[in-house]
């Protein structure tokens, strides 16, 4: 979530100690992003890393493996095998938008009016099991709210073949399409509906006893890692972090925020400074589409119920653009005009099928041994390809094109925007004289604006990082920073990035789902070593994950079998 800002005399009038207590970890953003890091880290079984059959076996050893009694078969000596336990973290959750899960995700998707998602079953956010949404859906019966995401599964001609056919004349299977997902991996490749897509993060929410009380709704002002004179312990760094209603202490923090910076209206000439930064139902009728609050917009609302003519702009070219234009046509706006300054690009997904097909190892390997930030980032621009709509909201936009509802226009700026007051005579407000490159004859007045154009990334920009930029200095590249392999800020400093911030070490596909699970994944690993490591050097409980205990890995398979021999001679 963005965080807004706040002066600093509010700052000192709002924020309250919340006690001294000192937690394990704070993750700030209750996103998609911050709820799968807050269940991989109460899950000691992920499927990242065990199998089905080893993830049953290793649940029954932790159920009954401490009944059973273990003879040295040498000695003689008899034991039994100890209840090892991962001590819960002590975590907190704060976001500015709600004191739920998912607030922001839940209003913008209502919205939006969206039903689908754009992501594939295997992007979900519980770590127990890759297909757990596949099954949640198969379970409760509701097949038909799957939506086959097509052109991305079919026959497939392999590089192997394809040197085969060099020289040879061609057949007619040359002209069967290339296809980058495998036909055994077709049931993946569904969407789910928004609502069985929500159900099922209830489901995980449930699951981890992730819902008693442990979303706070705060704003985050500000985050500094020191040594807190009467908090830490044997001079132990801790973060604290401070919001608009209280100061927090943790151990580490987890920076799930998503968008992160704020949305603001590209600069056009004309438009007024004040109305690129437009509040829903100010002066201007104008907005960014993550301040939308309702679609049509009131005063535009109130032209269409007195049955006057209207016409709406949207400006972008991604999905977004095109549920607003989708929406405000079912909505009873009479035309919408739908500009993109590129081509209109149709895409299953924001990142290519080559990234998450049978070819996605080559792509993250080719990402991951990179020489150099810049050439990561060139390569997930790339991979990402800007803007782009998927095929049945294409079919949506040209079944509106076709009956005159929209216009649709590609490679076409706004190069100047004029708010006309009173150009409406009878209703409040105004409407804008829009100009155009390539120009259009008798463009209309519009009655409103939608800019669907993104939010450019900025680490730097962000307020609440101001004093770690300050005190513990990184460099970035492209506005996204540059963080270690574990996704912490840097060595030695346990502020973890995810979402979009760990692009650079996630992939294209940070922003999305699946970008999510494999960061929570990431940073699960690296914080189960980092708070072991903390409470030990406190000479407290230590939190080493519960395969560690020899006996348990051995018996589940996990590591090495060689490891045996060790155990035999700890058993003498």
């Amino acid at each position: 979530m963005a965080q807004g800002t706040t002066p600093d005399h509010e700052r000192r009038e709002t924020a309250k100690s919340h006690d001294d207590e000192v937690l394990d970890v704070i993750i700030i953003g209750a996103g998609p992003c911050g709820l799968a890091v807050a269940a991989r880290l109460r899950e000691d079984t992920p499927a990242a890393l065990f199998t089905d059959e080893e993830q049953r076996r290793y649940l029954w050893l932790r159920r009954h493996g401490n009944k059973v009694t273990l003879k040295n078969a040498k000695t003689g000596k008899v034991s039994r095998t100890a209840n090892i336990r991962r001590p819960e973290y002590n975590m907190a959750v704060l976001d500015a938008e709600g004191d739920g899960w998912m607030a922001r995700w839940n209003k913008l998707f209502d919205t939006y009016g969206i039903s689908h998602l754009r992501s594939p079953m295997q992007w979900h956010i519980d770590p127990s099991d890759r297909d757990s949404l596949l099954a949640f859906a198969h379970r409760l019966q509701r097949q038909d709210e799957l939506v086959e995401i097509k052109g991305c599964v079919g026959r497939e001609i392999s590089k192997h073949k394809k040197k085969a056919r060099m020289g040879v004349r061609p057949n007619f299977q040359d002209n069967q399409p290339n296809r980058d997902i495998n036909e055994r991996d077709r049931d993946d490749y569904f969407t789910p509906s928004q609502k069985l897509f929500r159900e099922h993060c209830e489901l995980v929410r449930n699951k981890y006893l992730l819902d008693e009380g442990i979303v706070h709704k705060e704003t985050v002002l500000d985050i500094t890692y020191d040594v807190v004179r009467g908090i830490s312990i044997n001079d132990e760094k801790l973060f604290t972090i401070t919001t608009n209603k209280s100061i927090r202490y943790t151990r580490a923090a987890v920076l799930a925020v998503g968008p992160a910076n704020s949305a603001t209206i590209p600069r056009i000439n004309g438009m007024p400074e004040d109305a690129r930064y437009p509040v829903f139902g100010g002066r201007y009728q104008s907005c960014h589409s993550f301040h939308i609050k309702s679609i049509p917009d009131e005063t535009v609302q109130a032209r269409i119920s007195a049955n006057r003519r209207t016409n709406v702009l949207v400006i972008g070219g991604g999905l977004t653009s095109a549920q607003i234009t989708d929406l405000a046509i079912h909505k009873g706006v009479s035309k919408v005009w739908h500009f993109m300054r590129g081509p209109c690009k149709i895409k299953a997904f924001d990142v290519d099928l080559s990234w998450m097909g049978k070819y996605k190892n080559s792509e993250q390997a080719r990402f991951w041994t990179a020489d150099t930030e810049a050439e990561r980032y060139q390569l997930m621009m790339d991979a990402r390809g800007g803007g782009s709509i998927t095929s049945r909201y294409n079919a949506k936009l040209r079944r509106h094109v076709a009956a005159g509802r929209l216009d649709l226009r590609t490679f076409t700026q706004v190069i100047d925007a004029r708010f006309v007051e009173g150009a409406a005579p009878g209703f409040e407000g105004g409407c804008w004289k829009i100009t155009t490159d390539p120009p259009i004859a008798d463009l209309p007045m519009m009655d409103y604006i939608y800019f669907a154009t993104g939010i450019q990334t900025d680490y730097e920009a962000l307020p609440y990082l101001q004093s770690m930029l300050q005190s513990h200095p990184i460099h970035g590249h492209g506005g996204f920073p540059c963080i270690n392999d574990r996704l912490m800020w840097k060595d030695g400093v346990p502020l973890y990035l995810a979402g979009r911030l760990a692009a650079l070490q996630i992939g294209p596909a940070s922003p999305n789902i699946g970008g999510a699970k494999l960061a929570a994944e990431r940073i699960a690993l690296a914080m189960d070593e980092f708070i072991a490591e903390s409470r030990e050097a406190e000479g407290g409980v230590d939190v080493a994950n519960p395969v560690d205990s020899p006996l348990i890995r051995y018996a589940s398979g996990f590591g090495s079998k060689y490891s045996c021999l060790d155990l035999e001679l700890e058993q003498q």
